[in-house]
């Protein structure tokens, strides 16, 4: 058997139907790997299961056209997950492009840094460009390092949109709040 016979171990394909318990367990995996600090509180009130029955959603009825959620595999195993959909009007980024947002993008911890982030994002940014889109944009929580050098390393920049997204109260009752900055790229 040659070389290019074998084959690939590593693919991104569209999510499918049967896919969404496997991607609620990535999607979990990788923000309590990431944001176990800042979201502790948030990360603990997930449920695997609701999660799942939202992406089942998102797979088998998507909200319009544009929804797409793809999945990275090692195998026949699903480790990574990346939705995009098409920007909303009302949000404007400094390209003012038709446009698409990157909504989750994410891998196993066990399977980082074996090219899969990288798989999934071309994958989005060539789906975005066929429906019309000349850029991109997502959200990084304040203190992901590794998702901004990411990000950064794929051409992608943050602008000055900052959002803040409650998280729930502490003890005492207070408001718990993290930031989020909007990072950007023409594509």
């Amino acid at each position: 058997m040659a070389l290019f016979d074998t084959p690939a171990d590593v693919s991104v394909r569209p999510a499918v139907p049967g896919d969404e318990r496997a991607i609620a367990r990535v999607q979990l995996a990788s923000w309590r790997a990431a944001h176990a600090q800042v979201l502790a509180g948030a990360l603990e009130r997930l449920d695997e299961d609701a999660m799942a029955a939202q992406w089942a959603s998102a797979i088998g009825t998507p909200p319009g056209r544009g929804y797409r959620v793809l999945v990275a595999c090692q195998g026949a195993t699903v480790v990574g997950l990346v939705s995009v959909a098409p920007v909303p009007a009302a949000e404007h980024t400094p390209l003012a492009a038709p446009g698409g947002v990157l909504l989750a993008l994410e891998v196993d911890p066990a399977h980082q840094r074996g090219g899969h982030g990288s798989r999934l994002l071309a994958a989005a940014v060539d789906l975005l460009r066929e429906d019309g889109a000349d850029q991109v944009h997502t959200w990084v929580l304040d203190g992901d390092d590794a998702r901004a050098r990411f990000l950064s390393g794929a051409g992608l920049g943050p602008d000055e949109a900052v959002r803040e997204l409650a998280t729930g109260t502490d003890a005492d009752g207070a408001q718990l709040v993290v930031l989020e900055r909007r990072w950007y790229a023409a594509i």
